[in-house]
């Protein structure tokens, strides 16, 4: 296997005062989404933004959140609210990590680095993908002072696979997330509809879309086309970030199963989680093979169209591992109050994925920074509401009503 782990320097481009206020002028998560929406050409937009299929999942990720509704107690001292908690046994500045999202150098170039540092700064957790766009040597060295996860999907290729990993230990990456809902690619809709593809062919539709964002254009190229700078030797004769990314695609290991974990628990000595589970059994069967933690995930929406919401799946999840792991869930949350909703179903801490792209793209590191700030501004505001003087304290009697959902057989 070949890759490169002493990567030269590389040139982060420095977002504008405009783009720094346009990013400090956001006042939620969906303001940064809207103003993604008018940066990023719609190719690129759909591709972080969109679902599989008809995007029910997508939309049911949310729907479960604004389903809940808050019981909140008065009369109580919340005049230094603490947001601070334990993630994996180690201090948090709230509990929220940075989930995995690829292909984040096509929205800013060396978004995983400006995401990763933005992490460090805010006291969370940065989760680096197996399709980022900055190698796992580059961040650590970019991101030294920030708490690295990295996510490995299971390839066809275990030498490879095991290569990555053995690469994040080198490299000081404190957990190594695995994750199982992908057998194969979910079908993703609004990318066909774009023609934006693997391997990526220039259409008239997609050169169309691209020129109506020249400032999007012009950032790339002084920075240079992305590469999946992991997946370096992947395909010895690929030429572009285009054909390693849909060689991976097509070489995800739908033979996976749970004796595989078992040797990847075997061989990692640090902290394990394995991402993607939905079924209580499969979190009861991870608890039993050694995991550190699961965290429920439908890959926010775009691979199975129609699984179980996330936070409906939760509670099942967190009472079928009864407290000897910890849980985490992702998909849809966008809002501190998500965030306390999450906790007070059994959640230890929350992963975002979308914000950070939205953030990034907007004002690159700067914009990332935003999306944090916005996120424990409004966890404070609503540990104040609610009555919460610490995030450790939030329960269930926080909920006006704990729906059963999600819970199988046990």
């Amino acid at each position: 296997m070949s890759y490169q782990t002493d990567l030269p320097p590389a040139s982060f481009p420095q977002p504008s005062p405009r783009q720094r206020a346009r990013a400090r002028a956001a006042h939620s998560i969906e303001a940064l989404r809207e103003l993604a929406a008018r940066t990023l050409p719609r190719a690129i937009f759909d591709f972080y933004d969109g679902g599989a299929e008809t995007e029910s999942t997508l939309r049911g990720n949310r729907e479960a959140i604004d389903r809940l509704r808050l019981l909140p107690r008065y009369l109580v001292d919340v005049s230094h609210p603490d947001t601070g908690t334990q993630l994996l046994g180690r201090p948090a500045a709230m509990p929220l990590a940075v989930a995995p999202t690829g292909a984040i150098g096509y929205g800013w170039p060396f978004g995983d680095v400006a995401i990763a540092r933005a992490a460090g700064d805010a006291g969370v957790p940065y989760a680096l993908p197996t399709s980022s766009t900055s190698s796992i040597e580059r961040v650590a060295r970019e991101a030294p002072h920030t708490r690295l996860w990295f996510q490995s999907y299971m390839l066809r290729k275990r030498d490879f696979t095991f290569g990555l990993i053995s690469r994040a230990h080198a490299a000081g990456y404190e957990a190594l997330i695995i994750t199982i809902d992908m057998p194969t690619g979910g079908k993703r809709e609004r990318d066909l509809r774009n023609d934006f593809g693997l391997p990526f062919r220039f259409t008239p539709r997609n050169v169309l879309d691209f020129g109506r964002r020249p400032g999007w254009v012009v950032r790339q190229l002084r920075a240079g086309l992305p590469a999946l700078e992991n997946m370096a030797g992947f395909v010895p004769d690929a030429v572009d970030a285009s054909t390693i990314a849909s060689s991976v695609g097509k070489n995800y290991d739908p033979a996976f199963v749970w004796e595989d974990l078992a040797r990847i628990r075997d061989a990692w000595p640090r902290k394990l989680l394995i991402k993607g589970v939905l079924h209580p059994e499969d979190a009861r069967r991870a608890a039993q093979l050694g995991a550190d933690g699961v965290i429920v995930s439908n890959h926010g929406g775009r691979q199975l169209d129609g699984a179980v919401a996330a936070l409906d799946a939760l509670p099942g999840v967190a009472h079928a591992v009864g407290g000897r792991i910890p849980v985490f869930v992702d998909g849809g949350v966008r809002r501190g109050t998500d965030i306390v909703k999450a906790l007070a179903l059994g959640a230890g801490g929350v992963l975002v994925g979308r914000p950070m792209l939205y953030g990034v793209s907007v004002a690159g590191q700067a914009g990332a920074e935003r999306a944090l700030f916005l996120f424990r501004e409004e966890l404070i505001r609503t540990l104040k509401l609610t009555g919460v003087a610490r995030v450790q304290d939030i329960d269930a009697t926080v909920l006006h009503a704990v729906e059963k959902k999600g819970s199988h057989p046990s």
